[in-house]
């Protein structure tokens, strides 16, 4: 199995789960950080046009390109249907943000062949590698 570190480095394409258009929440913050990096973000958020000037799509499956990393920031509840669709899409990798765990959502991931994070944040373990600490 694969550290955060070495998934993220071999990470380009980046579906975001519950990108938020609001500046004061964490997945707004993360989705500038991971633009700013020069990763391709994709926000997934139903009823929401854009978030950061990129066009959102409601669900994974209205995906049309290939996705490294399914980035999640929803309630624990919801990561197993999120890791049903990522596996669907062929995604390689999901990853759930700070605070979430999902023993059912990793069950789910790892049998569908995709690589597998919990409880960590991609800007944090991503400014750790750039700063050397990772």
């Amino acid at each position: 199995m694969r550290s955060p570190e070495e998934i993220l480095a071999d990470t380009t394409t980046i579906a975001l789960v519950g990108a938020s258009p609001n500046p004061a929440r964490p997945s707004h913050a993360v989705m500038r950080y991971l633009l700013d990096q020069g990763f391709r973000v994709i926000p997934v958020r139903p009823a929401v046009r854009e978030v950061l000037g990129v066009p959102c799509v409601a669900s994974l499956g209205e995906l049309d390109e290939p996705i490294d990393l399914v980035d999640v920031f929803r309630r624990a509840d919801a990561c197993p249907g999120v890791a049903r669709e990522a596996v669907e899409i062929g995604a390689k990798g999901l990853w759930l943000q700070l605070g979430l765990v999902s023993g059912t959502a990793r069950a789910i991931a790892t049998a569908g062949g995709l690589e597998y994070v919990e409880d960590e944040c991609t800007a944090i373990v991503h400014r750790r590698m750039r700063l050397g600490g990772g």
